[in-house]
């Protein structure tokens, strides 16, 4: 059978360092993974017992569309905790993990042919999601002056139906103050385009708490995961926040591409809502290793850097010592025995020149991660040897 061209898109090329890297272990190697953006810790203590608790009492069947009304409701009230933003349930739409939200987001808000504006770098399956859906994509590359960042004046002028940020961003970490947020959406509004707000990174902050697009206009999009803050990537429950209006149709969508999100997963998501203090040490941990981090790379020698202002990531500018990241990349994980992510994942124009870190692992990774990065740019006589 033939391929469509729908599902021509390009691969994630963290999926494949990831798979050179298990190939290295299998081989017997240890590696240091600072190449996968999951926290290395597994789902909360308590959510995995209640799940347990679950397991003996529910044949945890299919849930309604639109998910756990009880996780619904924890949800909207974590809006107040955390924003004082009084939030109506029905409003939350629970999804298998923040991808299932880009999908039914992306196909109840726009039709085929239509164009989105997204900012380079950026997560990279954004545009190759919208490409699947046969949507346009326009990717603006944004400046180092901005951090990273949209800004009003780069969507000027040009044409779009729809406007997708992430803050804190990933790879660099980046966030957007509430001014900044606001003028974006103000600029998406008077555009007469979709606002979409990738919040996933959201509690993984560092001197400053990341503004949710909720605090400033209800008529946007919020996605939103369990995957980072709340440790339980491979369990797959994430949600969507969405305007009264729009809730029907997605749950319309929901109801035919996914049934539900996983049963087991939602249980699970709800009890982890409630870990505080387990969550407040996985903090402790990010914290400590992004001050690693910042100290310890550019004395590796990876010396253009911003200290991320959330997320577990930094993002590196390595063009002035390469002109090809996957081939560097692969070197580091050959001769190093440390994975990490080319930035031609994140930045298809610019990412041969930049390389992400991540440090959401165990702090002893982390200083072994960077003690051989340090040996390896000595190696390669990127700095002067030492001792």
């Amino acid at each position: 059978m033939r391929n469509s061209r729908r599902g021509a898109v390009d691969p994630f090329i963290v999926m494949d360092v990831m798979e050179a890297a298990r190939a290295a272990e299998d081989a017997g190697r240890h590696i240091i993974h600072m190449e996968v953006g999951q926290p290395g810790t597994p789902a909360p203590a308590a959510a995995r017992d209640a799940l347990a608790r679950a397991m003996a009492d529910d044949a945890l069947g299919y849930t309604v569309a639109l998910g756990l009304p009880a996780l619904r409701k924890r949800i909207a009230r974590l809006y107040g905790d955390w924003y004082n933003v009084d939030l109506d349930p029905a409003r939350v739409v629970i999804t298998p993990g923040s991808s299932g939200g880009f999908i039914l987001a992306f196909t109840a808000l726009f039709d085929a042919g239509q164009t989105v504006a997204l900012g380079a770098p950026g997560y990279p399956s954004y545009r190759q999601i919208l490409r699947a859906l046969d949507l346009d994509v326009l990717e603006i590359e944004t400046s180092a002056e901005n951090r990273y960042q949209l800004v009003p004046e780069d969507l000027s002028g040009r044409a779009y139906d729809g406007v997708m940020i992430a803050s804190p961003a990933n790879p660099t970490g980046t966030m957007l103050d509430r001014a900044a947020l606001g003028a974006l959406i103000d600029a998406a509004h008077g555009a007469g385009a979709a606002f979409l707000s990738d919040e996933i990174y959201h509690g993984i902050e560092y001197d400053r708490r990341a503004v949710s697009a909720l605090e400033i206009s209800d008529d946007v999009c919020v996605i939103n995961s369990f995957s980072k803050y709340f440790s339980m990537t491979g369990w797959r429950a994430g949600w969507l926040v969405l305007p009264e209006a729009n809730i029907r149709q997605v749950e319309r969508l929901a109801q035919n591409m996914f049934i539900c999100a996983p049963h087991a997963a939602q249980v699970t998501a709800l009890a982890a809502m409630d870990a505080e203090e387990e969550l407040k040490a996985n903090m402790a941990v990010y914290a400590r290793n992004r001050a690693l981090m910042i100290e310890g790379l550019p004395r590796a020698g990876f010396d253009r850097i911003a200290p991320p202002d959330g997320a577990f990531y930094v993002y590196a500018d390595v063009s002035h010592l390469t002109t090809d990241s996957r081939a560097f990349a692969a070197r580091i994980l050959d001769r190093a025995g440390v994975a990490v992510t080319p930035g031609l994942d994140f930045d298809p124009v610019r990412g041969a020149g930049t390389l992400r870190f991540s440090y959401a692992r165990a702090t002893a990774d982390i200083e072994e991660g960077l003690a051989r990065l340090t040996r390896f740019m000595a190696e390669e006589g990127h700095i002067a040897t030492t001792g």
